[in-house]
């Protein structure tokens, strides 16, 4: 593969995969592209500045003009980027279409003039909306009931338009909900986590029991590795296999994690369009030789113990009114009482 650009390479998901590729013997050199908005950390990506493969870029998607230079002379880019809180996106719609979907465009416009071997575009099982029974296969209609759903539907098409039209050799991952270390305290692991650190109640959302899918992020990320190398152009692949859990069935294991009991949690009403259930057959990346291997009971116990050990990583976020989950949290339930 020699030279790799990876967008989004210092965000949670990102910066795992760097870490990841840059240990592979074919890899030259891996460049990362990240804004370092919010979510994207220099410190995320921690010992893999002490690789000599590693070159750090900080800039924008949008940048058409920087995009091409870094794509110029790589053969591969893996394209995480992207807006993807939820709760955000019902507030900032704008910024995620832009971001999400021109972003995609002007990637995959530069991956077309420079003739890159391989693009993975990294998705989300989101796209297909919610599944009260069944699996989705990747055939399966895009059906997504929020603005971050739609524009990550949008930008995989975009993408895929690219392969059709342009000959690009692009191949969409969709997972189910990463977890791991250095997520951003936004997301409802880490979220739980240093709430019950800091003595703060869980708020539950309607009656907890929204189904998702678990997926280790570094099972997440051996996948996307796996379709970098032997995915075939033109496809989509699930990157399913993780483990189904209820909210109200996830909070129970993290409330035991902390040694907490249920008069932590308080029951608010539901988030809007929140689905009730995700689920994705994976078939098609199994016959790659794809299998999640780590275990979520230890994945889960290892990731509430980096968050009791790193304070000093998520604490300073937490300052942040723009970066903290619980302050969209409470403006959706004021709006939601308004209109009550």
């Amino acid at each position: 593969m020699e030279r790799v650009l990876v967008t989004g390479g210092a965000g949670f998901i990102g910066s795992h995969f760097v870490k990841r590729i840059l240990s592979a013997d074919d890899v030259a050199e891996v460049i990362v592209l990240d804004a370092l908005t919010y979510a994207g950390h220099r410190e995320n990506l921690g010992e893999a500045f002490l690789s000599p493969k590693l070159t750090f870029v900080h800039g924008n998607i949008l940048d058409a003009g920087l995009v091409d230079t870094l794509v110029k002379g790589c053969s591969a880019i893996v394209h995480f980027a992207a807006e993807s809180h939820v709760d955000r996106s019902f507030f900032a719609a704008g910024a995620f279409v832009t971001t999400n979907v021109h972003g995609t465009q002007t990637i995959a416009d530069a991956a077309m003039r420079h003739g890159v071997k391989k693009f993975v575009h990294v998705s989300t099982d989101e796209v297909y909306g919610p599944l009260p029974h069944g699996s989705a296969s990747e055939t399966a209609p895009l059906r997504p009931t929020v603005p971050y759903a739609a524009s990550k539907a949008a930008s995989d098409l975009i993408a895929l338009s690219y392969f059709h039209t342009y000959g690009v050799p692009v191949c969409v991952t969709r997972s189910s909900n990463n977890f791991g270390p250095h997520q951003h305290p936004e997301k409802i692991i880490p979220l739980f986590s240093t709430r019950l650190l800091r003595g703060q109640q869980l708020t539950l959302h309607g009656d907890g029991l929204h189904v998702r899918n678990w997926l280790h992020v570094e099972d997440n990320c051996a996948g996307i590795e796996l379709v970098l190398r032997d995915g075939v152009p033109g496809e989509i692949y699930n990157l399913a296999g993780g483990t189904d859990l209820t909210s109200k069935e996830l909070t129970a294991r993290l409330l035991k994690l902390m040694g907490a009991d249920w008069d932590s949690v308080v029951h608010v009403p539901d988030r809007r369009s929140n689905d009730i259930r995700y689920s994705m057959c994976g078939q098609k990346a199994a016959g790659l030789g794809y299998r999640p291997v780590r275990d979520f009971e230890e994945g889960l116990e290892q990731t509430v113990d980096w968050y009791r050990r790193n304070p000093d990583r998520w604490a300073p976020l937490m300052r942040n009114p723009q970066a903290a989950a619980v302050t969209l949290s409470a403006a959706m339930r004021s709006e939601e009482e308004a209109h009550a």
